[in-house]
């Protein structure tokens, strides 16, 4: 086993450290969610974690780590009785992004189970982790049905596993930390909420830091237990105070001014629920012990807000996580006013531990890291092109309905426009059974949702289908020797069960963002039709790209990517005007779709055009683009075409592209959910002739 990097070697990242040592003080607080760009150290500081947890008493050979002082009673190696006890190393497991179910939660031998009545059963990882940590490292990608197979263990401290009447329980309580990238997606806001505490990481942009970090992480990498052994003192001081801390903790009390902050906080942010009023106060609580005292100060509650409540205001998945510090002053003060001054148990102010409740200092000399919950500043706006001056505006170049360019622009380019505000929207889905990533949107074989038949298990039987098991096995009974009321059951005999459910499928935008487009409050419109479906592809745990188009070129503005986050922020950013390359537009998604389907072919595209249908500029525009929208016909692409045009003459333009597609159109009011115009869209005429035929 490789030497994991030191704790206490970690330079700078003070709320990441801290946020991990509250939860080795009190496990109760629910565990971390390390959000932050990649190569911060996220990982490192996680797998470092487990060598500070005190050691765990166990009973000695149960597979489920049962406490010797109280045994589970429904332990499936059980019962115990007085049987001996053994103490081992708190346990760091991982679960990786694309485990199976049967590897989480463990798995039942079915044949032995039909054959032998036996419960022959192999702990998961959720055994493996109880009593100890589990990790899951790009925790934004896990699977849904991963996803909800940890909230129902969260929830119920257990684990069950139910196989056709043979049922399976054990305990299962764990430190649930999870790292994400957020570019490469959000959360589900159930998972969300069920992590205790939220820290933003970033790399450190003061030299004298990033310097100390490359000499620390080169000297490691030379001589991992050579450089692990410098560390062992400062590791062992922590582990003592993590140890003093947990022996404390029972002793802290936490006053009714604390108490009465905690709730005033919660209700000025708005939080959903009561969970995070009681990781706060759980997090105050260990904030003191983790300072050495019993009683909560008002800078407790503070600390922990910050690291509470963070993940928990988000109300759509465009909603940055963050807290405003001066509002969250405010609420503390207003609760300490409102208690009067004999009710204050923090007079003097001051913080845990004389620093804010955080970890000691390294003893490096490095400078401290500014905190991660600190509010950073805005990044500069991308320079949109042509705000410098430029040459005058000819109007023969500008499309039918463009407005002027503001003062200082480019030709036939106007600002930005913000959206409108999105709404509820049809299902758009592909036609057709998948075989994509699990999701909510098309359907497609999968491992889970109702059974549709059975056939001979391809590998390990995971979901047997017992009639169909029977009717094999039948035939064979005298063959076989039956004499008894059992059926006897062979290993070809087994069936697995086919399953219907949902999957997620690459969701392509491609936006006009051309003169023709250019009015404001049209513009406007579009982009909060996009940003619907960028909200309903969220939902549905789609991929999403955006191509857009105006000028003389289209471009990819992002490439296919789970962060639907990113692809809002483009859309917000996305400039108007010039003319309409229509067949770039869509030259350039067929090649995105090409590179995509080598990179991910079972998951299913979905084509989504926004625009009036309008192609100007060039020889021909209108048969190029009609000849560019074929391709997307002749390889079965699924698409949509999102009609823009407005006014009381209409040209049809984006009916026709449709037709080219070889898919449908819909109306900027046909659109939304609430519409009386018609019920659910197929994205694709199922009754074409080429839709026929395959």
């Amino acid at each position: 086993m490789s030497t994991p990097y030191p704790f206490t070697a970690l330079v700078g990242q003070d709320d990441l450290r801290l946020a991990l040592l509250l939860n080795a003080v009190s496990p109760a607080v629910g565990g971390v969610l390390v959000r932050g760009e990649k190569g911060t150290a996220k990982s490192t500081a996680v797998r470092a974690l487990s060598a500070l947890l005190p050691e765990v008493p166990v009973v000695a050979g149960c597979r489920f780590s049962c406490d010797p002082a109280a045994p589970d009673p429904r332990c499936p190696d059980g019962p115990h009785g007085s049987g001996g006890a053994a103490a081992r190393p708190a346990r760091m497991v991982e679960l990786p992004v694309g485990a199976s179910e049967d590897r989480l939660v463990g798995a039942l031998d079915i044949e032995r189970a039909l054959a032998e009545g036996v419960k022959a059963f192999e702990p998961g990882l959720l055994a493996d982790a109880h009593r100890g940590i589990l990790y899951v490292d790009e925790v934004n990608l896990l699977h849904d049905h991963l996803v909800d197979l940890l909230l129902d263990a969260a929830a119920m401290g257990a684990s069950y596993v139910e196989r056709e009447g043979v049922s399976v329980r054990h305990a299962a309580r764990f430190l649930l930390v999870g790292t994400m990238n957020p570019e490469e997606g959000e959360l589900r806001p159930q998972l969300l909420d069920r992590f205790g505490l939220t820290v933003e990481v970033a790399a450190s942009r003061e030299t004298d830091q990033r310097v100390e970090v490359v000499r620390r992480r080169l000297a490691y990498d030379d001589d991992p237990e050579g450089f692990a052994g410098r560390w062992t003192g400062d590791e062992s001081a922590l582990r003592d105070r993590v140890v003093a801390a947990r022996a404390l903790l029972p002793e802290v009390v936490l006053g009714n001014a604390a108490l009465r902050q905690i709730a005033a906080t919660c209700a000025a942010f708005e939080v959903d629920g009561m969970r995070a009023d009681i990781v706060m106060a759980r997090t105050a609580t260990a904030l003191a012990a983790w300072a050495g005292r019993t009683d909560v100060h008002s800078e407790d509650v503070r600390q922990a807000a910050l690291l509470a409540l963070p993940h928990r205001r988000r109300r759509n998945p465009f909603d940055a996580p963050g807290l405003d510090e001066d509002k969250l002053d405010e609420a503390l003060d207003e609760a300490r006013e409102d208690e009067g001054p004999e009710g204050d148990d923090d007079p003097d102010g001051g913080g845990p531990d004389g620093g804010g409740g955080r970890p000691p200092a390294d003893d490096s000399g490095a400078p401290d890291s500014p905190s991660a919950q600190s509010p950073s500043a805005e990044p500069p706006s991308p320079e949109l092109p042509g705000q410098q001056q430029g040459p005058r505006h000819d109007d023969a170049d500008r499309d039918p309905g463009e407005p002027a360019p503001a003062p200082g622009g480019a030709a036939g380019e106007q600002q930005a426009v913000r959206a409108a505000e999105p709404f509820r929207t049809k299902m758009l889905s592909v036609p057709g059974i998948g075989e994509g990533a699990a999701g909510r949107r098309s359907r497609a074989r999968t491992e889970h949702g109702r059974t549709t038949g059975s056939r001979r298990p391809r590998g390990a039987l995971t979901k047997l289908h017992l009639a169909a098991t029977v009717q094999a096995a039948a035939p064979h009974q005298k063959a076989r020797g039956r004499s008894g009321t059992g059926l006897v059951v062979r290993r070809d005999d087994l069936r697995q069960a086919t399953r219907e459910g949902r999957e997620g499928n690459l969701v392509l935008f491609v936006v006009d963002a051309s003169g023709s487009m250019a009015a404001r409050q049209r513009m406007s419109a579009v982009k909060g039709a996009v940003l619907s479906l960028l909200l309903d592809a969220y939902q549905r745990r789609d991929k999403v790209g955006l191509v857009t188009f105006r000028g003389k070129d289209a471009e990819v503005a992002l490439p296919p990517t789970s962060s639907v986050d990113a692809a809002a922020a483009r859309l917000e950013s996305l400039p108007t005007g010039g003319r309409t390359p229509l067949a770039a537009g869509l030259l350039k998604a067929h090649d995105v779709l090409r590179v995509e389907r080598l990179r991910d072919a079972a998951r299913r595209p979905l084509v989504v055009v926004v625009t009036d249908g309008r192609a100007t500029g060039g020889v021909e525009p209108v048969a190029r683009a009609g000849r560019a929208a074929r391709l997307f016909a002749a390889d079965g692409v699924a698409s949509v075409v999102v009609d823009c045009e407005s006014g009381f003459v209409r040209l049809g333009l984006a009916g026709e592209l449709a037709g080219e597609l070889g898919g449908t159109a819909v109306t900027l009011d046909e659109l939304r959910a609430d519409s009386i115009a018609g019920l659910v869209k197929d994205v694709q005429g199922m009754n074409s002739p080429s839709r026929r035929a395959a």
